[in-house]
């Protein structure tokens, strides 16, 4: 049963300009002057943020809010540092592709000192460091990387060292004068230190392969061995050329790298190791130091992921205790809301121990002391611990599933049930706060609000704009506001009986007497919420201005609502979610304003999969349906992402292969447009091939369209153009009624 509408119903100003498909992808963003990578300094004085270029979207330059002048500068136009722009290495496109930045240029990252004075940068190829306090002119140094591409460089915790790897090697140089310093000599080949292996990056979220002491004594770092894992040979196909890469691809139920941890200090000499077990088939999820900077802690996982202990170590001797174990029947979910106390021996630990996410101190004897959240909802994360005023403030959809709001909680564990909301306006706010926890950045949106910044006291008090954004007629989405459809929010029942959101825009002069064709489009996969109330891509607002309902639904199997929820799909994907899909479409066929007999699917990735399996076990359901860079074969992707649902391919093979599209492919008769990047490298161009091959062999007849060089994401601009482009028309070939035929002359009724 729907709820009622929760948003005004859709509305178009018979003046205002629709939206085009090369003005959503064009140079300058819709979205307006939105700042990313929103950073409070160690004193909270200052906000830095990384913001595109007027007339490119694509390449960003380091800016600074000064909350006490209530002033905004440029801090570092990264044109002047590399006016011919920048030649990326293969380690670094891949990394960048790993962390969702892939097509970016100027600078893409950066991170505080932890004095507060300086920022450091990566650029062209080139460490950079900036001093706030130099003057004008001498702002800017560049660090001695011994001529090497430095990558994921950091600044130590009590700021006399600048650390970073390169050639597979750790190294640091002293700020106080001296020459880099390698302290790893066996990088190379298959070893690497101080990075993060492939499945850490992609599926575990860290991207980090090492971690200083907070006194700048030691370094704990990653030592991995790929020799194991199998090299797979793959073509990358560009316009000019084909290229053959060679890549360790720890494919499901193959090996996995094998892991060490190691300690040395920054002035050199050899590593000491930390003994992680007698099993190498493990993960390292997680290092954090506590802030003694005497012991460390690690998060060891079983590579059945349903096993998983919280290590202390004593730093000086490697002696070392497990804190807590973590199981389950299913498997394990990764967070970063582990947060040592500085005033007590105690610590801040998420777990979904009683079926949703929620915060409990305990002890570091191990001993659990009490629940400081509590309830049927979860928590996102922590975004802070103030431990002086006893608080933990964190995010979470506790108030409405589509939304996320900052809430703060005591940390005695007194308001566990009742948190105090912090954040003002339903829809969607990301936030980040400093290292004193005294004020924070607010990036809010919702459906029609493009992303606003702004700064708050720690209590939720408005400080000041960083982007109010306003959507005024000189904002870049100002030409089409006045075309602009609201969207609305509702549930049906999956058949467990639990609810399921969906999100559904109305297309343009909606008529209620009238049936029009549907664009169902979605994600479907773990830890995606696409129903969301938010700004987000700008498609769908296209297709309803298009004549569309565009309809979104978030099916079982999906995060932000209990292990129930997210538990259904294991060891067989493709069931439940599809089930939660067409209960969606046949609400949408009970509709007196849906048209059953024209509704599209569309989806990438995970979406595209989805979209591939319901074409192959619905296409009497489904008219038409696009499938964008799809998992085919789920014996084709990682270890660590497939085996958390699937388990090895050897211990459930009959699940990898219902899993898969291709067990299902007697059933696609509906029309289908298949697209893949022919050198995507998470989702590999093979998986599209195998599909193709085997609609084929069956006299399947599809629609196909390859982008040479395109990754995952299709990210360059004329790409990503001329792939909305080729979607838009081909559902509207098969969605829309063809026109009507002109009279011949000399024709007559």
């Amino acid at each position: 049963m729907a709820l009622g509408i929760l948003l005004s119903a859709a509305s178009l100003s018979a003046h205002g300009e629709r939206l085009t498909i090369d003005r959503l992808y064009g140079d300058v963003s819709l979205a307006g002057p939105v700042p990313s990578q929103l950073k409070v300094s160690p004193d909270g004085q200052r906000v830095t943020f990384l913001r595109a270029k007027p007339d490119d979207r694509t390449t960003f330059d380091l800016w600074e809010y000064n909350v006490k002048a209530n002033a905004t500068r440029l801090l570092v136009d990264s044109s002047t540092l590399a006016p011919h722009g920048e030649e990326l290495s293969d380690v670094e496109k891949a990394r960048r592709e790993r962390a969702r930045i892939a097509g970016t240029h100027g600078i893409v990252e950066y991170q505080w000192s932890p004095d507060g004075r300086r920022l450091l940068f990566p650029l062209a190829g080139k460490l950079y460091l900036y001093d706030l306090e130099a003057p004008a002119g001498h702002a800017i140094t560049t660090l001695d990387t011994a001529g090497l591409e430095a990558v994921d460089p950091q600044v130590s915790p009590k700021g006399r060292y600048v650390s970073w790897v390169a050639v597979q090697d750790l190294w640091v140089v002293d700020l106080g004068g001296g020459k880099p310093r390698r302290l790893t000599h066996d990088g190379g080949g298959t070893v690497h230190n101080g990075e993060a292996e492939f499945v850490a990056q992609e599926e575990m979220n860290r991207f980090r392969g090492y971690w200083w002491a907070p006194d700048d004594s030691t370094i704990a770092f990653e030592r991995y061995d790929e020799a194991k894992v199998p090299l797979v040979k793959r073509f990358e196909v560009y316009a000019d050329r084909a290229e053959v890469i060679e890549q360790r691809y720890p494919a499901a139920g193959a090996h996995n790298v094998e892991v060490k941890l190691g300690l040395v200090a920054p002035s050199g000499g050899d590593a000491r190791w930390i003994d992680l077990g007698s099993n190498p088939d493990i993960y390292l999820c997680r290092v954090d130091w506590l802030p003694d900077g005497r012991r460390l802690s690690y998060q060891r996982m079983q590579r059945d992921q349903q096993h998983m202990d919280l290590v202390l170590v004593d730093a000086a001797t490697l002696a070392q205790r497990t804190l807590l174990t973590k199981t389950r029947t299913t498997w394990i979910d990764l967070n970063d809301d582990l947060h040592f106390l500085e005033h007590d021996d105690a610590f801040v630990w998420a777990s979904d121990r009683n079926g949703h996410t929620h915060l409990y101190l305990y002890g570091l004897d191990g001993t659990l002391r009490h629940a400081i959240s509590a309830g049927d909802w979860d928590i996102d994360s922590v975004r802070a611990v103030d431990e002086a005023r006893g608080l933990v403030y964190v995010d979470s959809n506790r108030d409405f599933v589509p939304d996320r709001q900052l809430y703060a909680l005591r940390l005695d564990g007194s308001s566990a049930d009742a948190p105090k909301r912090i954040s003002e306006g339903d829809g969607t706010h990301r936030i980040e706060f400093g290292k004193k926890p005294s004020v924070y950045v607010d990036r809010f949106a919702d459906p029609d609000t493009p992303p606003q910044v702004s700064v708050h006291a720690a209590d939720g008090r408005f400080l000041a704009w960083i982007e109010q954004n306003k959507l005024d007629e000189h904002h870049p989405y100002g030409p089409f506001r006045d075309a602009h459809i609201k969207p609305e929010f509702g549930t049906i029942k999956a058949a467990d009986g639990q609810l399921l959101y969906y999100r559904i825009f109305k297309p343009a002069h909606f008529d209620p007497e009238k049936r029009y064709p549907v664009l169902d489009t979605f994600y479907g996969g773990p830890h995606g919420q696409s129903a969301v109330r938010d700004w987000g891509d700008l498609f769908p607002q296209y297709m309803a201005q298009q004549g569309y309902v565009v309809f979104t639904l978030d099916n079982r199997g999906m995060a932000r609502r209990g292990r129930a929820f997210s538990d259904a799909i294991y060891k067989q994907l493709g069931v439940v979610e599809v089930e939660d899909q067409l209960a969606g479409i046949r609400w949408l066929k009970s509709q007196p304003f849906v048209d059953p007999k024209r509704i599209g699917t569309f989806g990438w990735s995970y979406g595209g999969y989805m979209s591939a399996m319901l074409l192959a076990k619905a296409s009497d359901e489904i008219a038409a349906g696009v499938v964008v860079a799809p998992v085919v074969d789920w014996s084709l992707y990682d270890t660590f992402y497939t085996e958390r649902y699937l388990a090895r391919p050897q211990d459930n093979a009959a699940g990898y292969e219902k899993s898969g599209v291709l067990h299902w492919l007697d059933g696609l008769t509906s029309p289908m447009l298949l697209m893949h990047g022919m050198a995507d490298d998470n989702v590999l161009f093979t998986n599209s091939t195998k599909l193709m091959a085997a609609l084929q062999a069956k006299g399947v007849r599809f629609e196909l369209m390859t982008y040479p060089g395109g990754k995952h994401g299709l990210s360059a601009p004329p790409m990503h153009r001329h792939a909305f482009h080729a979607i838009a028309d081909f559902l509207d070939a098969h969605l829309k009624p063809a026109a009507p035929e002109p009279e011949r002359a000399g024709s007559g009724m």
